[in-house]
């Protein structure tokens, strides 16, 4: 299906958009947000795509984290997807982490999200092809990243599709959420009770039989006031270290959760991203 185009504005000598598309994996229009450098007017770029966080949309990042300047010189295309489907008949939930804004970026196996909360589907095996086959994008040259729960999505999704992405990194991420609150009350209302399911989605549980042919660059704020109930960095500081994953996770004194930290290293993240996807694996 083909995306149609709902605005768009010059950019640091690029073009910013928004684009709608009918899923035919999520049955909802869904929406996202891409940056289109300056170079891929005359060539295919490598293609970084952005998850975003709980209560997110497409619009979060593209408006106050400052990545198209840095894109724009690193000639990388910059995408960010709505964080899950919405509208009519959609399901949701009167807390704000669940439901519509809250997809955990999986498939939901237990009604009512089962129908359209089908996140993962839709990224890896939708959108991703749509975007290699509409965009001025190098298909062999994709990575992932995120932010909270867009950071757990992209280490989750990048372990569980190894293939699909060269690179991958992640500010703020929830990294164990079969361990915490905000995960275990989401994995249990999309997976069920099977706790067994919800480690399937779990970056630090993936990493026990999972490795990513890369670094895994994570950056984290001491002062995030989620850093120690929710997120807990240094359950995936541990896990790499016993399984050998190569992984570069530093924790930064005094930031927060917001987008003052994202934008404050969104520009070494998406260095990170062109190193890795012009060289072919990074083996920083």
């Amino acid at each position: 299906m083909a995306f149609e185009l709902v605005s768009s504005a010059r950019c640091f000598g690029g073009e910013q958009r928004t684009l709608r598309h009918l899923s035919a994996v999520t049955g909802t229009p869904m929406r996202l947000a891409v940056f289109l450098p300056p170079q891929s007017s005359g060539q295919r770029c490598p293609m970084v795509i952005y998850l975003s966080g709980l209560t997110c949309t497409e619009d979060n990042v593209m408006a106050k984290a400052g990545a198209q300047r840095v894109a724009a010189e690193l000639g990388l295309v910059f995408v960010a997807p709505d964080t899950s489907p919405r509208g009519d008949g959609v399901p949701d939930d009167a807390a704000w982490e669940l439901g519509q804004g809250a997809s955990y970026y999986l498939d939901a196996r237990r009604m009512p999200w089962a129908t359209h909360f089908r996140m993962e589907s839709y990224l890896v095996d939708e959108l991703l092809p749509m975007l290699c086959g509409a965009l001025p994008v190098q298909a062999s040259q994709v990575g992932l990243m995120g932010h909270s729960m867009g950071g757990h999505g992209a280490l989750t999704l990048a372990l569980r599709h190894p293939s699909k992405f060269r690179s991958v990194s992640a500010l703020s991420p929830i990294v164990a959420p079969s361990q915490v609150p905000w995960g275990k009350k989401a994995l249990e209302a999309y997976l069920g009770e099977d706790e067994d399911s919800w480690r399937e989605h779990d970056a630090c549980a993936l990493l026990q039989r999972h490795r990513f042919d890369g670094t895994l660059r994570v950056d984290q704020g001491d002062a995030d006031p989620f850093y120690q109930e929710q997120l807990q960095t240094w359950l995936l500081a541990q896990r790499c270290e016993e399984v050998g994953q190569a992984a570069d996770i530093r924790i930064h004194a005094g930031y927060d959760h917001s987008y003052f930290f994202v934008a404050s290293f969104i520009e070494e993240h998406l260095r990170h991203h062109a190193a890795a996807l012009s060289t072919g694996r990074d083996k920083e």
